[in-house]
């Protein structure tokens, strides 16, 4: 995708968040946007746009790589499935980055709305002028340590409710699917700390 469309999309995402908290009742309440990888590179074409949508939810409904409950619903409303955007979940109780989200910039949050200096730098290519400071590698360490330790709780949980449904009448997809992403979150964060 050329990288004005990916800007745009980006920006649209950020519009869509500040409408969707101020309108209709969501089950979820995401509170801030953040954009990280490419887009924050030098202009260029992109495959994807790489952003992470920060949730008031407690750290363990929100381990790496899960959806929390109205994540879908959320998504489909901010129209994210129809545009090339990843969007990864975060809590707002704990910090956005880790070993993937890398350095990233705050777009849009619920108090002070969209960030037109952070869209701007992003559209000319100056994405790294707006980025956040990278934490010590001491500190990164225990963020992962704390990560694989909640990774690890919601695997155990995913299986359980797994095992609990498994035979039970009606579709288990959403569980099987909950249970793959606990899985794989834990053995990225298991990796980035190995």
């Amino acid at each position: 995708m050329k990288w004005t469309r990916a800007v745009h999309h980006l920006s649209e995402l950020a519009e869509k968040c500040a409408e969707l908290a101020t309108g209709p009742s969501y089950s979820l309440s995401v509170r801030q946007l953040w954009a990280f990888g490419n887009i924050l590179g030098p202009a260029d074409d992109l495959e994807w746009v790489n952003v992470v949508l920060v949730v008031d939810l407690p750290v363990e409904d929100v381990p790496w790589l899960s959806q929390p409950h109205g994540a879908e619903h959320w998504a489909n409303a901010a129209r994210l499935p129809k545009n090339p955007i990843v969007g990864l979940w975060r809590s707002a109780h704990a910090p956005v980055w880790n070993h993937h989200i890398v350095r990233p910039a705050l777009v849009w949050d619920v108090e002070s709305g969209v960030d037109e200096a952070v869209l701007t730098a992003v559209r000319e290519g100056r994405g790294e002028d707006v980025r956040t400071s990278a934490p010590p590698a001491d500190e990164l360490r225990a963020r992962l340590e704390d990560e694989l330790a909640l990774c690890l709780a919601s695997l155990r949980r995913q299986t359980k409710e797994y095992d609990d449904r498994r035979w039970a009448p009606g579709k288990l997809t959403p569980v099987s699917d909950a249970l793959w992403r606990a899985s794989d979150g834990y053995l990225d964060v298991l990796d980035a700390l190995g």
